[in-house]
């Protein structure tokens, strides 16, 4: 019979669960970037972190299509495991997400990222047509027993905690009992979207943050608050309101990725170096920051990492932080969009090192005025707009309420 040394033997693996995640791993995270297809790739979390967000979420990947090819060329254009920058000291708190509607796919997907990440989170939210032809995301929601058994399985077989991502239904009630099977399938947080699947693209309306603080009066675990996030104003007024845990926000961010930046805050990189934050702009309990300069500095991170960075996914970065400005420089927006080649990046950076120009030139013209004197009101939202220089939320036209968050 074998005696064991208490100085040897390894004590058991315990996996973390609810608060105890939340807190012991994740560091109690309030400002949350949400998972974004084609934009909440390895240089935008980067950045995002420097600029006040606490815990980002890459984008979904489709369990499907990563299970099925296991070589690692394949799998690396989805997460990058060969150069050690995705899910390395500099990209953590991170959560993984997927979408699935095969448990064994589910699995074998979450398996191969476990060790390169800290939770594996399932997508129940996408509304777009391409989840309900793929038979996942929102369009799950009506199958409970399927959605059991896709947290269950990996509740059961990972070594890290399980998260799942909804949307709400049209009933309170449903969306509360909804939100308890996840948490007894072994969900160890809920991401809770106050829109229902119905409110996408111009229908998208408002979130009802009344049903996101019922599941989290319903539940154990920790829960974050997704929609209706565009100012740092919005941020604690969500917490207020839901009692959530932590704010998640995904366009907003998109537009002005210094959102969860407050104006106390001065953002440092990981080299210790001040950032675009020091130069600060204030309005209202925000800071907001030239598009330019957020520009260069993504770009400048692009061209640091390994991990290569889907030009697309840059592409869309730059037409949504500049936007108000390429909206006005039409000259340079078609530059931007005939961009191709093998020098693609400097190419952007050229256009954007003009933009900035053009921008520095305008505030100029506007000094002697503090950016709340600058301020207009959109008359068809009734909502701010900041001088075109600075990075800002962008609200589209709507057959209803003007609040637009993107659902990944």
């Amino acid at each position: 019979m074998r005696v064991a040394d208490p100085a040897t033997e390894k004590a058991p693996f315990r996996k973390l669960s609810g608060y105890d995640f939340y807190r012991d791993v994740l560091g109690s995270p309030k400002y949350v970037v949400a998972p974004m297809v084609d934009q909440s790739e390895l240089a935008w979390r980067i950045l995002s972190r420097r600029y006040g967000a606490q815990l980002v979420y890459t984008p979904m990947i489709n369990a499907k299509i990563f299970a099925l090819n296991p070589s690692p060329k394949h799998r690396d254009k989805f997460f990058d495991i060969t150069h050690a920058e995705e899910g390395g000291p500099s990209d953590r708190p991170l959560i993984v997400q997927f979408c699935a509607n095969d448990p064994h796919q589910l699995l074998v997907s979450a398996q191969a990222i476990q060790d390169h990440c800290d939770a594996i989170d399932l997508n129940l939210g996408c509304p777009q047509e391409i989840a309900r032809s793929g038979h996942y995301g929102s369009f799950l929601q009506d199958e409970w027993d399927l959605i059991y058994k896709l947290v269950n399985t990996l509740h059961t077989h990972l070594k890290i905690p399980v998260t799942a991502k909804f949307r709400v239904f049209p009933s309170t009630e449903k969306t509360v009992s909804y939100a308890r099977m996840l948490e007894s399938a072994g969900a160890q947080i809920l991401t809770c979207h106050g829109r229902i699947r119905e409110q996408r693209g111009h229908n998208t309306g408002l979130a009802d943050w009344s049903k996101i603080r019922a599941v989290k009066e319903a539940v154990s675990v920790p829960v974050f608050a997704n929609g209706n996030i565009s100012f740092w104003e919005d941020v604690h007024k969500c917490l207020e309101e839901t009692g959530a845990d932590a704010v998640m926000s995904a366009e907003g961010q998109l537009y002005n990725p210094a959102l969860f930046a407050p104006i106390a805050s001065t953002a440092v990189d990981a080299s210790g170096t001040t950032t675009s934050a020091s130069v600060k702009r204030t309005c209202g309990e925000g800071i907001y920051i030239p598009h330019a300069e957020l520009a260069l500095e993504y770009l400048d991170i692009v061209k640091s990492l390994k991990t290569k960075t889907a030009l697309s996914a840059v592409k869309g970065h730059l037409f949504k932080l500049m936007r108000p400005a390429l909206s006005r420089e039409k000259d340079l927006r078609e530059r931007l969009g005939k961009i191709g080649g093998s020098d693609t990046v400097h190419q952007y950076i050229e256009v954007v090192e003009e933009l900035k120009k053009r921008m520095e030139r305008d505030e100029v013209e506007a000094a002697g005025k503090s950016i709340d004197e600058l301020v207009m009101i959109d008359p068809t939202t009734g909502l701010k707009l900041l001088p075109h220089w600075l990075a800002q939320p962008y609200f589209r036209p709507s057959t209803h309420l003007r609040q637009v968050d993107l659902e990944s």
